[in-house]
């Protein structure tokens, strides 16, 4: 049986070898414009994310939620770590602090903006995150937490996550905003606030991560 699975395997190398490259012609540039004429933006990645592939993007935002859930309840049980190290010399601190506040301004930017130039929810979810690591490593884990509890940011990921939803199965159901003009920052129908949403879901749901981390195995 070994051998017969080495022989499959040359042979799949041998295909890969022998065999041309396809190559692109102009069906495919065809297939992008389509993608953009019917979605009403230009980032075409955004398009089938967002309105030809919109099933697979609900399951990822219920995949990431479940693994926030999971985080809290796989370390629920354990003890808070005794003691946190952070950053304490003063470079270190304002170079965290210039990078958060950089992740920030792209975070915010690749959400309003996803859907016209390359980026969208999940970057700016994940720049936003960033932004919040960068600013728990050289603040407190107490005040972050009292920050998070403050701006009641787990109702607001929740909250986040049932709109994406209740957007989603509107806009599977047929029912759709204007697109308004191709390249416009009001354009694009729903993909612009299924955009936002996603990237308030990820950087809230990082921040949430971070802190259970940070309380359960310290930060460095």
């Amino acid at each position: 049986m070994k051998w017969l699975y080495i022989a499959a395997g040359i042979a799949l190398y041998l295909k890969f070898l022998l065999m041309p490259n396809p190559m692109a012609d102009g069906s495919d540039l065809a297939i992008v414009e389509a993608v953009v004429q019917d979605s009403g933006v230009p980032n075409a990645v955004s398009g089938i994310i967002f309105r030809n592939r919109l099933y697979d993007t609900i399951f990822e935002v219920i995949v990431f939620t479940i693994a926030i859930m999971g985080a809290h309840f796989l370390l629920a049980n354990e003890r808070p770590f005794p003691r946190i190290y952070q950053f304490t010399d003063q470079p270190s601190i304002v170079l965290a602090q210039l990078g958060a506040t950089i992740s920030a301004i792209v975070g915010v930017e690749l959400a309003i903006r996803g859907h016209l130039s390359p980026g969208g929810g999940f970057a700016a979810g994940v720049a936003g995150g960033t932004a919040i690591a960068l600013v728990a490593i050289t603040s407190s884990s107490e005040w972050m937490e009292s920050i998070y509890r403050r701006w009641r940011a787990a109702i607001w990921e929740k909250i986040s996550v049932l709109l994406f939803i209740a957007l989603a199965v509107v806009t599977l159901m047929g029912f759709e905003l204007p697109h308004g003009e191709l390249g416009a920052l009001l354009s694009g129908g729903v993909m612009p606030l299924l955009n936002i949403l996603v990237a308030i879901k990820v950087a809230l749901g990082s921040w949430a991560v971070i802190l259970v981390f940070i309380r359960y195995r310290g930060l460095l």
